[in-house]
Formats: C-alpha cells, sequence, structure tokens
C-alpha cells in the first residue's frame, strides 16, 4: 500500500446499496478494512454478530457512548448505530484505509473526531431504483419505506457537506469510481456536478411522498 492511510466514509440513504458496496471495497484486497458497527437493532436473517454488525442491547450501547468506546453515534428510524473506536484504530495500524459505512449525522461527528476522514456520498440513479431496492429486502411495510423516503429527503439535503459524491447505477463501476476517488485523493470534489441529479431526487422523492420537496438549498 502506498501513502498514508485514512478513514473512508460511505453515506447514502437506505437503498441506496453503500454497505454492498463497502463490503465489496473491502473483499479480497489489502488496502481496505470493513469497520463493523455496534447497533441496538435485531439481525436480520442473513446478519451475523461480529460479521455484520455488532448487536447488543440499548444498556450496553449507553455504555459504550458514555466511556467514548464509540468515534460516533446516532439514532436511525428508532435505533442505535456507532463505530467502535477499536474497528477505527485496529485498521490504521495496519496501514488499512477504514470503510465506515454510516448516516449523515455519523458522517458530521466523523468530520469533528477523525479530520482526516475522506466523506462520501452515494446516491441512487432514480427514486424506482430505491423503491425497488427497498421493497427487495422484503423487511419493510409501506410505513417504514415511506419513513425511510421521508429521510431521505433530509439526507440529500446534506450532499454538499461531503468530499466526493457517486452514482450507484452500477455496483462495478460504482467500486471503480470510489477506489479511484481514495487512490487520487486531493482531486477536485466531485458534488456540483451532481447538484441536478440531487435536485431531481428530491423532487420524485416528494412526488412519492405527496410532498413538496423540488428545491434543493445549498449547505454552507
Amino acid at each position: 500500500m502506498t501513502g498514508a492511510a485514512f478513514p473512508v466514509v460511505l453515506t447514502a440513504p437506505s437503498g441506496t446499496g453503500k454497505t454492498t458496496l463497502a463490503h465489496r471495497l473491502v473483499a479480497g484486497s489489502d488496502r481496505f478494512a470493513f469497520s463493523i458497527s455496534a447497533t441496538t437493532r435485531p439481525p436480520r436473517a442473513s446478519e451475523r454478530d461480529g460479521l455484520d454488525y455488532h448487536f447488543v442491547a440499548p444498556e450496553r450501547f449507553a455504555e459504550m457512548a458514555a466511556s467514548g468506546e464509540l468515534v460516533e453515534w446516532a439514532e436511525v428510524h428508532g435505533r442505535l448505530y456507532g463505530t467502535p473506536r477499536a474497528e477505527v484504530e485496529a485498521a490504521a495500524a495496519r496501514g488499512e484505509h477504514v470503510v465506515l459505512d454510516i448516516d449523515v449525522q455519523g458522517a458530521r461527528q466523523i468530520r469533528q473526531t477523525l479530520p482526516d476522514a475522506m466523506l462520501v456520498f452515494v446516491l441512487p440513479p432514480d427514486v424506482e431504483t430505491l423503491l425497488e431496492r427497498l421493497a427487495g429486502r422484503g423487511t419493510e411495510e409501506p410505513s417504514g419505506v415511506a419513513r425511510r423516503l421521508r429521510s431521505a429527503l433530509k439526507e440529500l439535503q446534506a450532499v454538499p457537506e461531503f468530499d466526493y459524491v457517486v452514482v450507484n447505477d452500477d455496483l462495478e463501476r460504482c467500486l471503480l469510481a470510489i477506489r479511484g476517488i481514495v487512490e487520487n485523493r486531493g482531486a477536485a470534489p466531485s458534488g456540483d456536478r451532481h447538484r441536478e441529479h440531487v435536485k431531481g431526487l428530491l423532487a420524485d422523492i416528494g412526488r412519492v411522498l405527496d410532498e413538496d420537496y423540488a428545491t434543493y438549498t445549498e449547505v454552507t
């Protein structure tokens, strides 16, 4: 591996595929290490403790947050998620880019606690694909999908806060884009050229929810 290692944060609305991207980024590579988050939500059928997440009780999560064992944590859809400090420190000691699969709240905290981190926002290609991916999980009731879409509206407003933006319209192409961003850190940020795409997503999600989110507010 060449160059200094740094954390790579992947953030996206639910259903965009950021967890798949994070695992694929790490798979078969000695340059990246996946940060396994702690969470209070129950595991899905295919998930394993210590591999997909550290599944902990709310009381244990509170202890971890209070004692500084987490470099970031947030409540998402009624569940708590956080990044164990040990995961980040272990990757740094090995000289690996630790990959953090976290939400906007967590990314903002990482900006403060790990200022050398690279923040990447992953966009869905369109709202239809986002809805298909959410439905394809088979774990969401209609009310849950609507809740996640409302969260997406808020999350998309934060795109200008991120260093780089990629669109997951094709998994392999998106992976190549993220690897290229990491290898060429220092290149011009890519957020501006995705402005119209974000505006379109906001408007389309708003129409799905029958709400007016046609505007895109720049965050300074």
